[in-house]
C-alpha cells in the first residue's frame, strides 16, 4: 500500500460517496418531480446511461491525457453535474435533473477505471491485492454516503438540495487528492519506432476468458443495481422511513467493500473462478432472504448479502479480465467491459423503478434469479473450457 495507492483508495471512497448519495436520493427526488410514478428512477437510469455512452470517450481521453488528466476531467464533470442537480431540485425541473445525471455518467465511467489503474500502482505480483484494496476504499462511501444524504436532506427549503451541494465539495476534495497521484508513464516505443497497437477488439472479445469476465461484471453489477436502486422506493412503500433506508444502504455498501481487504488474497490463492462462484451463491441467498419478508431486518440482511456477492464477483471479474488483454490493448478492452457493465446497469435502473412500482418487491427479486443463474452457468462453462485446455496442453497448466 504505497502512498499513491492510498490516495487512489481515498478517491475510490469519494467516488462511492457520490454513487451512494445518487442512489439514495435520486429515486426519491425523481418521485417527487416525475409526471408519473414509474418515471421515478429515470434520474438513476440517466446516471448509468451516461456512463455507457461515455465509455468510448473516456477511453480516448485516457489514451490522450493519461490516467491523472482523464480522471481530473471526470471530477470536474462531477462538480458541474452536482451543481446542475442542485438547480434542478430548487427549480423543480424533472428533465433537467435527468439531464444532469446523464452528464454525471461521464464521471462514473472514469471512476470505474480506478480499479484498473490500481494494478498499475503496484508490482505485478500484487495486482490482485491492489485492485481489491482500492475497491475496499468504497467503505468510505458506505459511511459517508448515507450519512451525507441523511444529514443534508433538510438543510435547505427543498429536500435533498443540500446533498447535491455537499457532492460539489466531495468532487473538489477528490480533485485535490488526485492531483497528488503519480501514475506510471505508458511504455514508449524505442528509437522512434511505432508503438504496438495490439489485436483488434473483436479478437480480444471472442476469448472465453473475456466473455465470462465481461458477463460476470455486467450481470453482477446489474443484479446489484436492480435491487439496490429499488430498495429506497420499496422500503417507502412498506412504511419504512428514509433513515431506515439509509441504514440499509450503509450496510449494503459495507458488504460491497469490506471484503476488499481479503478478496485479493483469496483470488491469488484459489483463483478467480471459485471466488466468483461464492459470489453467485451469495446473490442467490440475498434473493431468498428478500422473499422471506419486508421487515427492516430482511431488507438489511438481503442487501448486505447482495453487497458481499457483488464484491466477490466484480473483483474476480476485474482480475480475470486482465488475463485477456495486453498492456497496449488495455484502453479498448477496459472500455468494452465498462460498456457492458453500464449498458446492463442502465436497463436494470429503469426496470427496477418500473417493476417495484407496478409489480412489487417480490416479483423484482424473482426476476433477478435469471441473471444470477446465467452468471453461474458462465463460470461453469469457463471452468470446463480451462480444464479441457489443460488436458490438451499439460505444459501450460
Amino acid at each position: 500500500m504505497n502512498r499513491h495507492l492510498l490516495l487512489l483508495t481515498l478517491c475510490q471512497g469519494l467516488f462511492l460517496t457520490n454513487n451512494v448519495v445518487f442512489i439514495a436520493i435520486n429515486g426519491l427526488v425523481g418521485l417527487s418531480l416525475a409526471p408519473v410514478s414509474w418515471m421515478a428512477t429515470l434520474p438513476v437510469m440517466g446516471y448509468v446511461v451516461g456512463g455507457a455512452l461515455s465509455t468510448a470517450l473516456v477511453a480516448r481521453s485516457q489514451a490522450r491525457f493519461g490516467r491523472r488528466g482523464s480522471f481530473q476531467i471526470g471530477l470536474a464533470v462531477a462538480f458541474v453535474s452536482a451543481l446542475t442537480c442542485l438547480v434542478a431540485a430548487l427549480t423543480r425541473q424533472f428533465w433537467l435533473l435527468c439531464a444532469a445525471t446523464l452528464v454525471a455518467g461521464y464521471y462514473s465511467a472514469n471512476g470505474q477505471l480506478y480499479r484498473f489503474a490500481a494494478a498499475e500502482l503496484a508490482a505485478p505480483a500484487f495486482r490482485e491485492k491492489a485492485v481489491s484494496l482500492v475497491l475496499a476504499g468504497g467503505l468510505i462511501g458506505a459511511v459517508a454516503g448515507p450519512n451525507l444524504a441523511k444529514y443534508t436532506r433538510d438543510l435547505g427549503a427543498v429536500p435533498f438540495a443540500g446533498a447535491y451541494a455537499a457532492l460539489m465539495g466531495v468532487a473538489l476534495l477528490a480533485m485535490a487528492c488526485m492531483s497528488l497521484i503519480r501514475f506510471p508513464e505508458p511504455a514508449r516505443p524505442a528509437h522512434g519506432g511505432t508503438a504496438p497497437v495490439g489485436r483488434p477488439l473483436g479478437e480480444i472479445m471472442r476469448q472465453p476468458v473475456f466473455v465470462v469476465a465481461a458477463l460476470s461484471a455486467a450481470l453482477g453489477y446489474g443484479v446489484m443495481n436492480l435491487l439496490m436502486a429499488a430498495t429506497p422506493l420499496a422500503m417507502q412503500v412498506c412504511g419504512l422511513g428514509f433513515d431506515d433506508a439509509a441504514l440499509v444502504l450503509q450496510w449494503h455498501v459495507v458488504g460491497m467493500f469490506a471484503p476488499g481487504f481479503f478478496t485479493g488474497h483469496l483470488i491469488k490463492r484459489y483463483g478467480p473462478l471459485p471466488v466468483m462462484g461464492v459470489g453467485v451463491l451469495l446473490n442467490a441467498g440475498c434473493v431468498a432472504v428478500a422473499l422471506s419478508g419486508v421487515d427492516l431486518q430482511q431488507f438489511l440482511v438481503a442487501l448486505f448479502l447482495l453487497g458481499l456477492g457483488w464484491n466477490l464477483l466484480f473483483t474476480g471479474a476485474t482480475t480475470l479480465a486482465m488475463r485477456a488483454y495486453r498492456p497496449e490493448e488495455k484502453d479498448r478492452a477496459q472500455a468494452a467491459i465498462n460498456f457492458c457493465v453500464f449498458g446492463t446497469m442502465a436497463f436494470t435502473a429503469f426496470a427496477s423503478g418500473a417493476l417495484v412500482t407496478t409489480q412489487g418487491w417480490s416479483l423484482l427479486n424473482l426476476g433477478s434469479l435469471l441473471p444470477v443463474l446465467l452468471t453461474g452457468l458462465g463460470l461453469g462453462w469457463l471452468g470446463w473450457e480451462q480444464r479441457q485446455q489443460r488436458q490438451r496442453n499439460p505444459a501450460t497448466a
